[in-house]
């Protein structure tokens, strides 16, 4: 490694490695982790997590109570919203700037400049990171799909999660429910137990004969534990009993969906009640509809107005917000208006579908320094007839809070790259 390679300089050069961003195949992760003596093989117990929608919050959740029952864990999710850091948690904490640095440059430097692509080579790095830092646990956040994921190396986890499985990346996973829910079930590992969050009949069926083939007992909602919420109370039950617990902390009823799949998770794992109820209370996920309080954007509003963030891209999220908004709505009734920049390889037109109707308005923008971003304009024709095409979020703000006559409620959604960029400039 060169002095002067900070980690953004090894990173830019690790994305030159592969001309395809994603390339699903599992023989180039091997190579490196043989390369650098397979640390996969030395990691703590790890808890491997699939699914569509759901992943990041229910690892939260599980990261939440493990600490909270005096466990350290180490973490590893995508995408990163800020710095890159955030998708590497050592012991806890996020991985220093010294250390990312090094160990890119150490798996730059096994790799020998051959084909990988960037997901792999990083995903190396923090396998190499966890297998050299002591911890009590490994949560491994999935990238993509499941059986051909760089982070499917792991022979026998401590327990897998497959969260809910919606449509989505079709072009790498395949068009139907059951095509998609069959890669995600490629975690299944021999004996292994599975905590399975509420599906679709087609995504269960798939779920439970890859199960059956290689004999990994499953924990299925519904089946094995239930969850609800009653009377602003979070009501989960299994087979050692009912929990009646404080609600999550984080927004949306389907949060409460997500906090019995870490529940579940957790009873396997053997936490008590107490580590549970600081799982729900204590875990953070941002951009996960986030309310946006201090910067620029919030401070563009006029008294009584909300500023709302969500990173949600695909129908599944659509219609998870906008049971959000339907929430708040019963609550306290405010115009809502939109702010939506989506990328060209998501569905517009599926996650827009069910926030159109309880828009007052939507405007459109580009998303900053993303390539594969719809222009503003093209996500405008995609949104209908009424919407808008801005030049930028803070234009799109200015707008809406120009042309109220009162309080309203404005959503920034459709993209984790466009909440990315919201939280990067301090908004």
């Amino acid at each position: 490694m060169r002095d002067a390679d900070t980690s953004d300089v090894l990173l830019e050069r690790l994305l030159q490695l592969h001309p395809k961003i994603i390339d699903l195949v599992l023989d180039r992760v091997w190579r490196l982790l043989d390369a650098v003596d397979n640390p996969q093989d030395r990691l703590p117990p790890v808890v491997h997590i699939a699914g569509t929608n759901g992943k990041g919050s229910t690892l939260a959740m599980l990261r939440a109570g493990l600490e909270a029952e005096g466990k350290t864990t180490h973490a590893y999710t995508s995408p990163h919203l800020v710095r890159f850091h955030e998708r590497v948690r050592l012991a806890g904490e996020l991985i220093s700037e010294q250390d990312l640095a090094a160990l890119l440059a150490e798996c730059e430097a096994a790799n020998g400049g051959e084909p990988i692509t960037f997901f792999e080579i990083t995903t190396v790095a923090a396998l190499l990171a966890f297998s050299r830092t002591p911890a009590d646990y490994t949560l491994l956040e999935v990238g993509l799909g499941g059986r051909l994921d760089a982070t499917n190396v792991i022979d026998r986890p401590e327990l897998t999660v497959i969260t809910p499985v919606s449509i989505d990346h079709q072009q790498f996973l395949g068009e139907t429910l059951a095509e998609i829910a069959s890669e995600k079930a490629g975690i299944l590992k021999p004996g292994v137990p599975c905590i399975v969050a509420q599906q679709s009949d087609d995504a269960l069926a798939v779920i439970e004969a890859q199960a059956a083939r290689v004999g990994a007992p499953l924990k299925i909602c519904g089946q094995d534990w239930t969850v609800h919420s009653e009377h602003g109370r979070l009501v989960y039950q299994d087979e050692l009993g009912l929990l009646d617990l404080d609600p999550p902390r984080l927004s949306g009823a389907h949060q409460i969906q997500n906090a019995g799949t870490a529940i579940a998770g957790m009873r396997v794992l053997g936490l008590s009640d107490a580590a549970i109820q600081a799982a729900l209370s204590n875990a953070e996920w941002p951009a996960r509809i986030q309310r946006l309080n201090t910067g620029v954007l919030p401070d563009m509003l006029p008294e009584g107005a909300e500023l709302w963030l969500d990173g949600g891209h695909n129908v599944a999220a659509g219609e998870a917000i906008a049971a959000v908004l339907d929430e708040w709505h019963s609550k306290r009734p405010l115009p809502l208006h939109l702010v939506c920049g989506m990328l060209e390889t998501k569905s517009a037109s599926d996650f827009l579908a069910p926030l159109i109707p309880r828009a007052a308005s939507i405007r459109t923008v580009t998303i900053p320094d993303t390539a594969s971003s719809y222009a503003a304009g093209e996500l405008a024709i995609m949104a209908g007839e009424d919407a808008k095409a801005m030049e930028s979020i803070e234009a799109a703000i200015a707008e809406i809070a120009a042309e109220a006559d009162g309080p309203f409620r404005a959503l920034i959604c459709g993209s984790l790259y466009l909440a990315g960029h919201v939280l990067r400039e301090s908004w």
